[in-house]
């Protein structure tokens, strides 16, 4: 009896000596977490499927600081992706192998450094817009906005895969036992790493918003006053520099605790068989931006509806006009 009931905590009972036990948890909670995750997980791919294929489809949606939005909704549908991956197949062990365990944590780090890297360029984009709004169209093209953002994905998976390059030439080396998956980064890399991919973006951002943020109001009362000879950027340029400064506010508000946990911990270990909520609350980010979209871009909706209505299928359907 006593051996049956330990067999029934590792997560292989045919491997009793090197299996790793199971977590203990209440039925009833390990019923609403895994729930709760899963539909915020299915969720957040099927929402930002909806954004890519909407941008992706129609071209007058084609728009520099659209594409940049298609670039997050493609790191926020991965997101959706990975942790239902987690969810399905986890469960408290990690029952894959070690190369899967290694690829998946490479993965979400390189959704993580996009998604950053994204947001600087979101902010770059505001900044040219708002605040020298005659050269845009000059300085900010869609051309250039895709090799932007390809040559930001690409450096995130080339620098992740440097940080992790231990790991990867040797997967599971950091493994106690069967049904683990903990990757070990040097200290020297995790201290580089928070520089690089937190500490240093984020100070972009905040400086660029805020700079945005004091032009916007003097633009506003310019356009109150009716004062001329100044040219001040478009209302729509203005519309969306808030729209996308609620973005970055959201994303900034789920980052932060997600790498001061990562500050504040003495460990430089990752484990995908419990993740902590901070990681979950980023992700949760994920789900958020559509919504945040289907609330202040009419576009958004407009184009969810011809999706759902199967009215893309149509040949001509990409030249409708959305805005």
């Amino acid at each position: 009896m006593m051996e049956s009931l330990e067999e029934t905590e590792l997560c292989f009972p045919q491997l009793l000596n090197s299996s790793c036990r199971k977590p203990k948890r209440s039925e009833t909670e390990a019923v609403l977490v895994y729930i709760l995750l899963s539909s915020i997980s299915v969720l957040t791919a099927a929402l930002n499927l909806l954004v890519i294929i909407s941008i992706s489809h129609f071209k007058q949606l084609q728009t520099p600081t659209n594409l940049l939005l298609l670039s997050l909704a493609v790191s926020d549908f991965f997101v959706g992706l990975v942790t239902c991956f987690q969810i399905l197949l986890s469960d408290g062990c990690w029952i894959l192998s070690d190369c899967t365990c290694t690829l998946s944590v490479l993965l979400d780090y390189t959704i993580t450094s996009a998604s950053v890297g994204t947001m600087v360029l979101i902010s770059v984009d505001r900044y040219v817009a708002i605040c020298d709004p005659l050269r845009y169209s000059d300085k900010v093209t869609v051309r250039g906005v895709v090799v932007c953002s390809g040559l930001c994905w690409v450096c995130s998976l080339l620098y992740n895969s440097v940080v992790m390059k231990e790991n990867i030439v040797q997967p599971g080396r950091y493994n106690s036992c069967s049904g683990e998956c903990v990757i070990v980064i040097n200290y020297i890399a995790g201290v580089i790493d928070v520089m690089l991919t937190f500490i240093g973006p984020v100070s972009v951002i905040i400086v660029l918003y805020l700079r945005v943020f004091v032009v916007a109001v003097s633009q506003a009362r310019a356009m109150r006053s009716q004062r001329s000879g100044t040219f001040l950027a478009k209302r729509s340029e203005l519309k969306a520099a808030k729209t996308l400064g609620v973005v970055v506010v959201v994303f900034l508000m789920c980052l932060c605790p997600y790498y001061c946990s990562t500050l504040t911990s003495q460990s430089t270990s990752f484990s995908a068989t419990t993740v902590p909520l901070e990681s979950w609350l980023f992700y949760f980010n994920s789900c958020l931006n559509p919504i945040i979209y289907a609330f202040c871009y009419p576009w958004f909706m407009k184009s969810v509806k011809l999706i759902v209505t199967l009215k893309i299928l149509r040949s001509d359907s990409s030249e409708t006009r959305i805005l």
